[in-house]
């Protein structure tokens, strides 16, 4: 009798472990890549006449999208006839000479859905501006931020956050950023005046699955063999992210208490 019910353990412990794997497979098939705007350069000052291209990205690879911007109040397509701003040429949005008139907030749309965030770079029509990244930093990384004047040269300046002096030279890093890093960037020169204000954002670094835990806790009691590989996870879906991300941890947590209860029901009919 111990025994059966070691084996009945044991099997069971095997299915919850699997289950848990399977569980975790759907839940990252289901997630969507995020899409996101890239800029090239990349970075939120211009000076009029600069270039700038802007594509979607997913999965770190270009992908077929439509730019978009707000300005005074209007949506506008990268390419559109009439309203429309800059040209496609590939999968970029390419705008050759921007205008103090092309700040604004951009972002881009793609089949999969608009992207998470939303840039918001200034065309500067004065001597100075501030290089410092359009795209979100990873927390804990270096970020060097720099004073350049029209003819994209780096001069020495004072560095400014929140209009409080932090520091002066020719570059200001910041170490190991962290999210009390955020807040508005700007520098300025005696001769050259004062560069636009630029929101410098902090992003933690992506979450990453881990895989299901193995056990050898009743390997000298199976008598039949586990699968060589679990069930691929099904198409990714925008819609089902957050039911899958709710239900599938509680849908667990029922079949493992109808297990026990079916288990303890045994063992008292013995």
């Amino acid at each position: 009798m111990k025994m059966k019910m070691k084996m009945k353990m044991c099997r069971f412990v095997v299915f919850v472990i699997l289950l848990h794997g399977v569980s975790v497979l759907l839940l990252s098939g289901l997630t969507v890549s995020a899409v996101s705007l890239n800029l090239s350069p990349n970075r939120l000052q211009f000076f009029s006449g600069d270039p700038v291209s802007l594509s979607c990205v997913e999965d770190g690879q270009t992908v077929d999208g439509t730019v978009k911007r707000t300005r005074g109040g209007q949506t506008e397509d990268c390419g559109a006839p009439g309203s429309g701003f800059g040209r496609f040429t590939g999968s970029s949005c390419i705008i050759s000479e921007l205008l103090q008139s092309d700040s604004g907030v951009y972002w881009c749309e793609t089949s999969s859905g608009r992207s998470r965030d939303q840039i918001n770079f200034t065309v500067s029509g004065g001597e100075l501006i501030l290089e410092i990244p359009a795209l979100p930093v990873v927390t804990g990384s270096d970020v060097t931020l720099r004073c350049r004047n029209r003819n994209d040269e780096t001069v020495a300046a004072y560095f400014f956050i929140n209009r409080i002096l932090s520091g002066s030279g020719s570059e200001f890093i910041l170490s190991r950023v962290q999210p009390s890093d955020e807040g508005l960037y700007s520098c300025s020169t005696d001769t050259l005046g004062e560069s636009p204000q630029s929101w410098l954002r902090v992003r933690d670094p992506p979450p990453t699955t881990s895989a299901p835990p193995s056990t050898t806790l009743c390997s000298s009691t199976l008598t039949s063999p586990l699968p060589d590989s679990l069930p691929p996870p099904p198409p990714s879906s925008s819609v089902l992210i957050p039911v899958a991300a709710v239900l599938g941890p509680l849908i667990l947590l029922v079949l493992v208490l109808v297990a026990v209860l079916l288990i303890r029901r045994k063992q008292t009919g013995n």
